[in-house]
Order: structure tokens, then sequence, then C-alpha cells
């Protein structure tokens, strides 16, 4: 099943059905940006709006895309405010659905769908004003390598996304090759530390 589509079917659920690596997605982001100063964020991969609001609480704009319609949908009867702003994007194709340059990029829970981490480091980082920051909340790959991804549950059985596993270092290339300087990395546990973490965060600036 293609990504757009199986988040189409997910999106009636997605708020509601137990997800632990949503649930700790949206504590980590909280946690790693409390502190961190923004104005303008593009906000990539915002699904049913989990992180807008609280985006929305700490800056003046936020421009939030997605690649499913469905989760969109939602998103936009959630939240009304007017310096937020919703549309349907493709990070995989040049970023020109946008001239805005951000002061905080975000992108949480998407990466393990694309292949080519170089272009959405590029493109973050041509969006980006000096010293703005480049924020990634990802299911860390020690749970991929023991099978986790992204699933849900449906009438018809369980649904499995397409995945690619980046590794830690792959991050650091990518994110070195185009320009960025590593500021915070962390690995986020469930409860104790005896299961592999279950988000992997990283927070990046332009220099």
């Amino acid at each position: 099943m293609s990504i757009e589509k199986a988040y189409n079917q997910w999106s009636s659920q997605y708020d509601t059905n137990k997800n632990r690596t949503r649930d700790l997605d949206k504590k980590v982001t909280t946690e790693v940006l409390s502190n961190v100063p923004f104005q303008n964020v593009l906000e990539l991969g915002c699904g049913t709006g989990k992180n807008t609001e609280w985006f929305l609480t700490r800056s003046n704009s936020v421009f939030s895309v997605d690649f499913s319609e469905e989760m969109l949908k939602i998103a936009r009867q959630k939240i009304t405010a007017e310096n937020v702003s919703f549309q349907k994007a493709d990070i995989t194709k040049p970023w020109d659905w946008t001239d805005e340059i951000f002061d905080l990029i975000t992108c949480n829970l998407i990466l393990e769908h694309i292949e080519d981490l170089n272009f959405v480091f590029q493109e973050a980082y041509s969006k980006l004003k000096s010293g703005g920051y480049f924020f990634i909340s990802e299911l860390h790959p020690f749970k991929q390598y023991i099978g986790s991804k992204a699933r849900f549950e449906t009438e018809e059985g369980l649904i499995e996304l397409e995945t690619y596993t980046h590794h830690i270092s792959e991050f650091l290339r990518s994110a070195n090759s185009a320009g960025f300087q590593l500021k915070h990395l962390e690995e986020w546990f469930d409860s104790g530390k005896n299961d592999p973490p279950r988000i992997l965060s990283l927070l990046f600036q332009k220099p």
C-alpha cells in the first residue's frame, strides 16, 4: 500500500489508537525545543496536528505540510488559528510550494518513509535563515533493527507501511553534507533503559 493511501486510511484512528511512538514524539518535541528560540515554523509531516498546537503557542506563524490529505483534513478541523496554514506537499520533490524562509523546520516520524535523506537535508538547509534550526524526531533505528515500523490495525487486518532504515551515522552524514552543525542528539526510552530506545532526536543549526 502506498504511503499516502495508508496514512489516509490511518487518519480516522491516528489520534485515538494506542501508539507509544506518537505519544513519546510529542513529549520529545516539547522538551527539546522548549529553550530554542523561533518565530516562524515549517512543520514537515504535521499529520493530524498533534504538535502544531504547541508550535502555535511559541511562534508567530506555522506552515504545516503533510502528504496525506485526510490527515490534513483532521488537522484543519482541530486547529483554526489564523496564523497556521496547512498544505499538502511531497518533501521528496523540490520544495517549490513555499517561498518563505524559516527559523525552525521540524520533521516528526516521517523520514523512515523516505529513502533519500540527503535531498531532504539540502532542501531544509535552503529554507532556513542563518542561525535557524532543523529538528528531527524519528523512530530510533535500534527499534527498526528488531522489526518495529509504522503499522496499524484495520478491520481487514494489520497494515504495515513501507519504510527505510536510516542509521544514526547516515543522519549525521547527510546533515554534514548539507552544511548543518549538530547541536543536540538524544535517545529516548519508554520507561526503563533495558529495551532499545524508541525515539532518536537530533537538533541541527544552520551557521
